[in-house]
């Protein structure tokens, strides 16, 4: 009997290179003693104090689900949660009078629906969203999914593993040939650990005034820096007094899951300071008919906490992490010097790149599948292997060029310090028996 045909769209998926590593590991039979994760930026910690109240009490008198019932919410989201958002921005310094907040079922759903509300008609080539190569894979992936065009630019990683920024020159000549909606800027960058300054934040931003685009910002990660600095970057850090035109084009994309360690609550926003983005974005989400209402009155808490209560979490937040990564990285270029390590500026994760030690031919695909298929190492006596994430999936690479991504891996610092000093041995044991057998 024949079998009902997929879509073109399900027959060619392949997963995304986040979640690869441990779907494979899940299918190996004969699983190693211990296997580390640091393919997906899944963070492990307690979320903020303010939020755990709230979700041990979800139950408890005064909650709205007391009497066990969950009601949908409004469209853009509980006036609550909305104010939490604002609140954050507020409380390091920004003007939040002016700006209107789209809450979503996580980050990723608000990538979906910029996407939606800043390029050209699906399966057009018109208005496509301008990214940074290498970008947050899932970007791509939501592209394809609603049928968007995207273009790219892509940075250079130096063997000092720095990354260099396109000229603004070369970024101008992609903006007059394709004409872009929108330019999307990651700047606590994920997948790079780049930091990027208010400078190139407003020579970026004169590009959107110049061109007319949206410039979105995704802040997932903004009070995630690590240089000396101290200096909290932001997309409402600029505004007309210093770059006339830019208001009215603000787009930022914000989330729970990261510096408020709740990946799985699944809250997000889109904010903007457009008024006509904001009602139709909430015209777009009334066909989901709200988000999470759990995750909202959750993340609500965050609407009544100080400022000397917010900057103290992430100040801890910061110190932590800046401790975790330098160390991190210090032991990879122990174990291996000729490794190409990326500054880590920002975020929580560390770009590794094995272009100047592996034969050539190789793949970062493959080696992350050995790891997950088949292969292990003896780490303290216990066989151990890794999940990575390739950065193939990374770059919009165009018919035989080369992918950059073929020799790179993001690791994110998602497991203790014990554990995350135990990476580099595991990565770089395991890569000399992948070569050895290839």
């Amino acid at each position: 009997m024949k079998q009902p045909r997929l879509s073109a769209y399900f027959d060619a998926k392949a997963p995304s290179g986040v979640r690869l590593a441990r779907m494979r590991y899940d299918l190996r039979e004969n699983k190693p003693e211990a296997v580390i994760n640091v393919g997906q930026g899944n963070v492990p910690l307690p979320t903020n104090p303010a939020m755990q109240k709230r979700l041990f009490d979800l139950g408890q008198a005064g909650s709205p689900f007391e009497e066990g019932v969950i009601r949908y919410t409004p469209a853009a989201g509980t006036e609550e949660c909305q104010a939490a958002f604002k609140n954050i921005l507020a409380c390091e310094g920004f003007n939040t009078s002016k700006l209107y907040v789209q809450v979503t079922d996580g980050g990723s759903s608000a990538m979906e629906m910029l996407i939606l509300g800043v390029c050209g008609p699906a399966g057009s080539d018109e208005a496509p969203l301008l990214l940074i190569d290498p970008a947050y894979t899932n970007y791509q992936g939501f592209a394809k999914r609603v049928g968007r065009k995207v273009v790219t630019v892509k940075r250079d990683l130096l063997d000092d593993g720095k990354f260099t920024l396109p000229s603004y020159d070369e970024i101008e000549k992609v903006i007059l040939e394709h004409k872009p909606g929108a330019m999307l800027v990651i700047p606590y960058d994920n997948p790079t650990g780049q930091l990027y300054d208010y400078e190139q934040m407003k020579r970026l931003a004169a590009l959107c005034v110049k061109h007319n685009l949206w410039m979105v910002s995704d802040e997932a990660y903004r009070e995630l820096f690590y240089n000396d600095a101290n200096e909290l970057v932001s997309i409402w850090g600029l505004s007309d007094k210093d770059l006339p035109g830019i208001e009215g084009r603000r787009i930022s994309i914000e989330t729970a899951s990261k510096v408020w360690n709740a990946c799985g609550l699944r809250t997000g926003a889109l904010i903007t300071d457009n008024k006509d983005f904001a009602e139709k974005c909430a015209a777009e989400y009334t066909n989901n008919l709200c988000a999470n209402a759990l995750g909202q009155y959750v993340f609500g808490a965050l609407a009544h906490e100080s400022k000397e209560d917010l900057a103290k979490w992430t100040g801890e937040l910061r110190d932590y992490y800046k401790t975790v990564i330098k160390d991190v990285r210090n032991e990879f270029l122990k174990w291996e010097p000729n490794l190409i390590v990326s500054s880590p500026d920002a975020a929580i994760y560390t770009l590794i790149d094995v272009r100047n030690i592996v034969k050539p031919g190789f793949d970062s695909v493959d080696f992350v599948l050995y790891c997950a298929e088949k292969g292990s190492v003896e780490i303290d006596g216990v066989e151990t292997t890794l999940l990575l994430t390739p950065l193939k999936g990374f770059y919009d690479i165009a018919k035989g060029e080369k992918n950059p991504g073929a020799t790179q891996f993001r690791i994110s610092f998602v497991e203790s310090l014990e554990t995350m000093m135990k990476v580099p041995e595991v990565f770089v044991k395991l890569l000399r028996q992948f070569e050895e057998n290839r």
